[in-house]
């Protein structure tokens, strides 16, 4: 082993370049490689502190030679790189796992299919208004690395993908909440389902009896699987049908909190999130900030004055009667059932993308309800197609958005919802879906 150890980092966004810039401050020996083209913020970044870095090749004979390597989690597993560290024995690890490292920090970590990124912002939210020391990272705000390296908070609240998960080995969470398991990204876990659970349920490891897991006691799938993956936490469930002595749930449309022997509740109307799901992802939150002491008139005001994510259900204008909303960030089947249940007037649905294995069927029912016309947005719909054909009479193809806004706002009429929540990866026609959203946004703005 060299004096100086040697890191590898695979991958040049954001948690790579933040991974770097702590790696660096920690003296290791540092190359940044990425197969494609490093954007130049994160380039500047990289020459401002005189860390090695290389675009569009990866140097094999150096990251074959590092003791540890910081992979992106966009990276997958099966890339050949990736198996070759892997049969020399070469740790391949997360952004969180190496960051963790560096922090004595109390951890909350949220990990779900669906609604993510929204209890992660609403975490923080109540956290910071509670006066709390914390930071927002993981699959969402800054590089927590970088926030480790830079300004070490007292808290971070984390928002962990099964991807992020898989390269979390000795991290230890004091808060760990998972909201739902539904199939998802089964490309990555060759199409089995199990491979997937285990991902997600790796949130537990390593926690303790002075921690708590934070769960949905209606998730189907996840309590399926309960009892497989054992954890010494102590055990905080949510449910919209079950009342618990210590948890969350729903009674006489009242949102009710028992922690420690003590009750917080409030009315669901007036929550700033509205519909079912978005219960249970106050419930999450609200507990962890109740366990981490947060006083009750803060979580009732947060719940009431919290402003959601961009692309998440975004209301972007209203066109002669027709509202339009942007759910963008729907990029699976289960997510896009929430955005349907939670709509009261008829929808024309922009649906489509890149396909998953999308199974639809569990969107007939909302859809036969809810659906008066569908615009697929995506270059292949013919799955789309076979399965609404029976279900919707009115269902037309678009290859951009500016055409799918155009031919939605022709079908809808006053009084009407067109609904962008597309069930699909953006990759087929769109960089990613934030890129999808905005060219929705300007092409309603257009009308």
């Amino acid at each position: 082993m060299s004096q100086t150890p040697k890191i590898a980092i695979l991958g040049a966004g954001e948690s790579g370049v933040g991974s770097a810039v702590l790696a660096a401050s920690k003296g290791y020996d540092v190359l940044v490689s990425d197969l494609g083209t490093i954007k130049p913020k994160y380039k500047q970044m990289l020459i401002d502190r005189r860390i090695n870095f290389e675009e569009n090749k990866h140097d094999e004979a150096w990251i074959l030679s590092a003791e540890e390597v910081i992979k992106s989690p966009g990276i997958p597993d099966k890339a050949p790189l990736i198996i070759k560290l892997r049969e020399k024995g070469i740790p391949v690890i997360s952004e969180i796992e190496f960051a963790a490292r560096y922090t004595k920090a109390t951890l909350i970590g949220i990990s779900g299919t669906n609604g993510k990124t929204t209890t992660t912002l609403l975490t923080y939210h109540l956290l910071k208004k509670g006066g709390l020391n914390v930071g927002l990272a993981g699959n969402v705000g800054k590089s927590f690395a970088l926030q480790v390296a830079e300004n070490d908070f007292d808290y971070y609240v984390l928002e962990l993908s099964s991807f992020q998960l898989d390269g979390m080995y000795h991290v230890r969470l004091n808060i760990a909440v998972l909201l739902n398991i539904t199939p998802d990204h089964l490309d990555r876990y060759n199409y089995e389902l199990q491979h997937y659970v285990n991902a997600k349920f790796r949130i537990i490891q390593n926690q303790t009896e002075a921690d708590c897991f934070i769960y949905c006691h209606d998730d189907e799938l996840l309590m399926k699987h309960f009892n497989s993956f054992h954890t010494a936490a102590k055990l905080l469930p949510f449910s919209l049908q079950t009342h618990f002595d210590e948890g969350g749930y729903i009674e006489n449309e009242n949102l009710i909190i028992n922690y420690n022997h003590n009750t917080f509740s409030m009315s669901i109307h007036d929550l700033a999130l509205q519909g079912k799901h978005n219960q249970y992802n106050s419930m999450a939150a609200s507990l962890s900030a109740r366990v981490l002491e947060v006083r009750k008139e803060i979580i009732r005001e947060s719940l009431e004055d919290f402003v959601n994510v961009e692309h998440r259900l975004e209301f972007v204008a209203k066109v002669h009667g027709i509202e339009f909303i942007n759910d963008s960030k729907a990029t699976n089947v289960n997510s896009t059932w929430y955005a349907l249940e939670s709509m009261n007037n008829p929808v024309v649905w922009i649906v489509g993308g890149q396909d998953k294995g999308n199974d639809y069927s569990m969107l007939m029912a909302l859809v036969k309800d809810k659906v008066k016309a569908i615009v697929c947005l995506g270059k292949d719909n013919t799955k789309i197609h076979q399965a609404f054909k029976g279900v919707v009479t009115l269902i037309e193809d678009a290859s951009t958005a500016e055409e799918a806004v155009k031919k939605a706002y022709r079908l809808g009429k006053k009084g009407d919802i067109v609904l962008l929540s597309p069930a699909c990866a953006s990759f087929d026609l769109f960089e990613n879906y934030e890129d999808r959203g905005h060219q929705f946004k300007q092409a309603v703005r257009s009308l």
